[in-house]
């Protein structure tokens, strides 16, 4: 087949959720299919990458919407109705260069991802195309507002979520498929939206995260990655460096915990102690869920899957989760990841699995097996290869 991708954000380097989807889909389905891309750069810098997209991609198509302009549209935004991160997106450039991609390129498929991407294709033929969530995006924000510590940043937030399901409402029953990462976006959507909902898991790629079974774990090492400027992870960690730490600080003296992540923002940085470390960008966190003892992913507003959780399990690292960060699993409580449903449970759930190392195994073992069965790239792209066949 012929497949147009439609990227929100230049997929390079794979580092973050959207740009790791598109580049592992496109390193599997580039095998077998012929495939182009068309996206927004943000910077100069995401323009020199036009020639590693080469690599997957045979015609790629980068148009500048740089940030100075990307926020201008934000504030402009608030005078209508669109959610505002639909119209930090906005551009007629890119929606020129869009439509003469279409009417020259002759695809079989059109892959659109995220809600961001879909304004560029209101009222237009959308029968080769599949719309490609990461989220449900109002639930998101809907969650956010829930947990905002601010009466401000609650109120943006509702208005946003207000914004977003209408939004949904109305594009996503345009598109023949949408697909979600998790069966908990998938039924939120359905039931608000009444469009035609499928899942297409996150995935993981277990060429690099797999169990390490020459390098030992240190023990009481709790790690958090993410990235720190994030706001979901930002909440996070530091709701368990001062809700949830302290109590196992006093049951297990030196313990340590460590906070790996690009972009920490201040707040993350003036968590630092003794016994917790910032390291800030890491060029390859397999080497850090090595060493881990266990994994902590104590998220408390956010939807889809969460990348940190999938990693550890392919990692054989247990993971104690929030509901946020399990929901989506689809596996059973101690099949690699711990659902805590309260600060207490997860307090229980951590000190357990550093202290009963028969217990971490146990976990470990069941969460290595979910994701090579479920989870891995190869496995996905083949999902993701049936619904363009349909």
């Amino acid at each position: 087949m012929k497949v147009l991708f439609v990227a929100n954000r230049v997929p390079y380097p794979p580092f973050r959720g959207d740009k790791l989807k598109i580049w592992n889909l496109a390193n599997r389905l580039s095998v077998s299919h012929e495939l182009d891309i068309i996206t927004i750069a943000e910077s100069k810098e995401d323009l020199n990458y036009a020639q590693k997209l080469g690599d997957f991609f045979g015609e790629v198509t980068l148009v500048s919407l740089p940030k100075w302009k990307a926020f201008l549209n934000t504030i402009v935004g608030f005078i209508g109705i669109k959610p505002l991160q639909v119209a930090y997106f906005s551009s007629r450039k890119f929606q020129k260069k869009l439509n003469k991609t279409i009417q020259l390129g002759n695809y079989d498929a059109i892959h659109i991802q995220h809600l961001r991407m879909a304004q560029f294709f209101e009222n237009k033929e959308t029968s080769k195309c599949i719309l490609d969530l990461p989220d449900a995006f109002s639930l998101y924000w809907l969650r956010r507002s829930e947990n905002a510590k601010t009466w401000w940043m609650r109120k943006f937030a509702k208005m946003e979520y207000r914004r977003l399901l209408r939004y949904e409402k109305k594009i996503l029953p345009q598109f023949s498929l949408n697909l979600v990462c998790s069966q908990e976006d998938r039924q939120y959507l359905t039931q608000n939206t009444g469009a035609n909902i499928d899942v297409l898991p996150n995935g993981v790629d277990t060429d690099t995260f797999y169990p390490r079974k020459g390098v030992p774990y240190e023990q009481g090492r709790i790690l958090f990655t993410g990235n720190m400027d994030y706001a979901p992870n930002v909440d996070a960690v530091e709701y368990f460096c001062h809700s949830i730490f302290p109590a196992i600080r006093q049951k297990i003296p030196g313990v340590k915990l460590i906070i790996a992540g690009q972009r920490p923002v201040l707040s993350v940085l003036n968590l630092a102690q003794k016994d917790i470390e910032i390291t800030g960008f890491v060029p390859d966190l397999s080497e850090e869920y090595a060493k881990a003892h266990v994994v902590v992913a104590p998220l408390r507003f956010g939807a889809g899957t969460q990348n940190k959780v999938l990693e550890s399990m392919a990692m054989g690292i247990p993971v104690v989760c929030t509901k946020v960060g399990f929901k989506g699993l689809g596996i059973q409580s101690g099949e690699g990841a711990i659902l805590a449903e309260t600060q207490e449970d997860f307090i229980n759930a951590t000190i357990r699995l550093i202290i009963e190392p028969e217990y971490r195994a146990e976990v470990a073992s069941l969460g290595g097996a979910a994701i090579r069965k479920n989870f891995s790239w190869e496995a996905i792209s083949k999902k993701l290869e049936a619904a363009f066949n349909r």
